[in-house]
């Protein structure tokens, strides 16, 4: 019985539309976990000390190094500082073996 009507364009327009605001959207926020909450929780389950169900992890788990280990201070690096560096250290490297093979 109801027979759905396309309005026309001139309707549209004579509504108010600048009034309606429409409602802002819904987010769940998670909590992001702590590296401390991570590593108790890689512990207390046992689901994360296998792999595939074959592999066992918890050697690897027992020897993971701490966070406070893994912190680096931030260094600037440069080009040039750094290739010297790398060269020095090979060239050093190339003159040991050098003086090893003559020995």
């Amino acid at each position: 019985a109801d027979i759905p009507v396309i309005p026309d364009l001139e309707e549209v327009q004579e509504e108010d539309l600048a009034m309606q605001v429409a409602a802002p959207p819904s987010v769940q926020v998670n909590r992001v976990l702590t590296y401390h909450d991570l590593d108790k929780d890689l512990m207390n389950y046992a689901a994360f000390q296998t792999l595939d169900g074959e592999v066992d992890l918890k050697l690897l788990t027992k020897v993971l190094a701490p966070e406070q280990e893994l912190q680096e201070d931030d260094a600037s690096w440069r080009w040039d500082h750094l290739f010297k560096e790398v060269s020095s250290e090979l060239v050093t490297e190339w003159d040991l073996g050098q003086s090893e093979r003559e020995d």
